[in-house]
C-alpha cells in the first residue's frame, strides 16, 4: 500500500460526528464501498443508498477518428477511484502540473444537491484517503500534503479517515472568532510548505468562498516555476465557471474563472443532469469529453469533443437535440 495504514473503502471502522459546528450532520456514518446484488457496488450512509448498475455500451460518431483512450462509465467508486489514479498518473506523465478531480459523493448518478453538505465532504474525505492508497507511492508519502480547507478538519481528518498515515495534512485557513458569520483567518501559504514537498492536494475547497482564493495563492507561490504539482480535489469549480458568484460582490472569486481555472487539466469529471433529457458529462484523460445518456440499463455517448462544453451548452443544447 502507499501509505502506512491500510483503511479500506469496503470496511470503514469509525462511526462519529464532524466537529465543524457548520458542517456537523447527527449521526451520520463513513460512507461504505459493498458489492450488491450482480448489480454495481452501492456507496451507503445513513439514510441514503445508492445503486449504481451502468456502463459506455456505444459511441456514437466515426470510430476511426476517436481518441485512441477511451474509458467507460464507472461502475463503482472503486473502478471511479482507479480511473482518477491512472488519469492523474498520465496527466503527470504529460507535464501536467494543476490538475483538477471532480465528481459527486452521493451517488454516481447524483447530482448537486442530492447530499448534505457534511455527508458529501466526509464522503471525499474516504474516496481522497482511498485515492491517496492507490495513488503515493510509500516513499512519497511524507512528501506529499493534502490541504483542507480549515484546521478543524484536519484534527477530524486525523481521528477518522487518516488516522495513522504519513501523508502530511495541513490546512487552508483557521477559525475566527466571528466563524459562525463566515469569517476565517488567513493563512500565509508560504509558511505552511516545506522544502521536500513535491505534491499537493487540496481536498472540497468550497465551503467558505476564500478557500479557492488561497488555493490559487499556494499555486502562485509554491508550484509555478517549480516541478511540484497541485490537484484540486472535488472543488466545485462548476460554481466559479458558472458565474454563480455575482461578480459585483466577490469580483476576486470572478477574475478565477479568466486568471486560474484557464490553467487547470481537468482529468477526472462526472456532472449528471437530470430530467427526461438527462445525462451525464464524463472525462478521463487523455480521453475526450463526452456527453452520455442512459438508455435501458447502459449509456451511450452523444456527442464528444476535445474541449470542455459548459454545463449550460449541455443541458440546453446538446442533451435536448439528441
Amino acid at each position: 500500500m502507499a501509505v502506512a495504514t491500510s483503511y479500506s473503502i469496503s470496511n470503514p471502522p469509525l462511526t462519529f460526528k464532524t466537529s465543524h459546528l457548520n458542517k456537523q450532520v447527527p449521526n451520520w456514518r463513513l460512507p461504505t464501498i459493498r458489492s450488491g446484488s450482480g448489480r454495481g457496488d452501492m456507496l451507503t450512509m445513513q439514510r441514503r443508498t445508492l445503486r449504481t448498475c451502468f456502463h459506455v455500451c456505444a459511441v456514437t460518431g466515426d470510430q476511426s477518428t476517436s481518441n485512441a483512450f477511451s474509458a467507460k462509465f464507472p461502475s463503482d467508486y472503486t473502478e471511479l477511484i482507479m480511473q482518477a489514479k491512472e488519469a492523474t498518473e498520465s496527466a503527470f506523465k504529460d507535464g501536467k502540473q494543476l490538475l483538477e478531480i471532480e465528481f459527486r459523493t452521493a451517488g454516481l448518478q447524483s447530482v448537486p444537491g442530492d447530499g448534505e453538505g457534511g455527508i458529501e465532504m466526509t464522503g471525499s474525505m474516504l474516496l481522497i484517503r482511498e485515492f491517496c492508497d492507490r495513488f503515493v507511492p510509500a516513499e512519497k508519502a511524507t512528501r506529499t500534503r493534502i490541504f483542507f480547507p480549515e484546521a478543524n478538519e484536519v484534527t477530524f481528518a486525523r481521528q477518522s479517515a487518516f488516522e495513522g498515515c504519513s501523508l502530511k495534512l495541513d490546512y487552508l485557513t483557521k477559525p475566527s472568532l466571528f466563524e459562525d458569520f463566515g469569517f476565517t483567518t488567513k493563512v500565509k501559504m508560504a509558511d505552511r510548505v516545506q522544502p521536500n514537498d513535491e505534491t499537493f492536494l487540496v481536498a472540497y475547497p468550497y465551503f467558505n468562498v476564500n478557500e479557492m482564493l488561497v488555493v490559487e495563492e499556494l499555486y502562485k507561490e509554491a508550484v509555478l516555476s517549480t516541478e511540484r504539482k497541485l490537484i484540486i480535489f472535488n472543488g466545485e469549480l462548476d460554481r466559479i465557471r458558472s458565474g454563480y458568484y455575482p461578480p459585483f460582490f466577490y469580483p476576486k472569486l470572478a477574475e478565477l474563472s479568466k486568471t486560474f481555472l484557464p490553467k487547470l487539466e481537468t482529468v477526472y469529471y462526472i456532472h449528471n443532469f437530470k430530467g427526461s433529457k438527462g445525462g451525464a458529462l464524463f472525462r478521463c484523460y487523455p480521453g475526450p469529453w463526452k456527453v452520455l445518456r442512459k438508455v435501458g440499463g447502459s449509456f451511450i455517448c452523444l456527442h464528444e469533443q476535445e474541449e470542455m462544453p459548459s454545463l449550460k451548452e449541455v443541458a440546453l443544447d446538446i442533451l435536448p437535440s439528441a
